[in-house]
Formats: C-alpha cells, sequence, structure tokens
C-alpha cells in the first residue's frame, strides 16, 4: 500500500513500523484522547497542516518502512 497525503492515521497504524514512524515525527495523535475516536478520519495531510509536520519527509519515512 502506498501512503500518500489522503491515507488516514488508523491505516498508517496498521502497517508494520507505521507507529514509530509516526512518532519520530512527533504525530500528537498517538496521545490524543479523542484521537481514538476520529482515527478512521483523520488524515496525514490535514494533520501535517495543523501541527506544522513536513508531509513529503513523513510521506518518505512511511513509504520507506513498509519496504
Amino acid at each position: 500500500m502506498r501512503i500518500t497525503a489522503n491515507t488516514t492515521i488508523e491505516k498508517v497504524l496498521e502497517m508494520p513500523g507505521g507507529e514509530q514512524v509516526l512518532a519520530k515525527y512527533k504525530v500528537p495523535c498517538l496521545a490524543c484522547p479523542m484521537a481514538k475516536y476520529e482515527i478512521g478520519n483523520l488524515k496525514l495531510g490535514d494533520v501535517c497542516k495543523v501541527y506544522g509536520i513536513n508531509l513529503m519527509d513523513l510521506l518518505k519515512a512511511l513509504n520507506n518502512a513498509e519496504n
């Protein structure tokens, strides 16, 4: 599966190594109590925009982790 800006956090967490990459990039959704209710709707691009995370770097890391 190719990870894009439209991939949900839920899908990333289902992939091997996904949670570790999100933690490395300090994606706050991992520790947010409200995120567990929205995780299927939270898209990487939106989360990166809100929290100032470099989307291109995150996508590269996630897609490399999957291989």
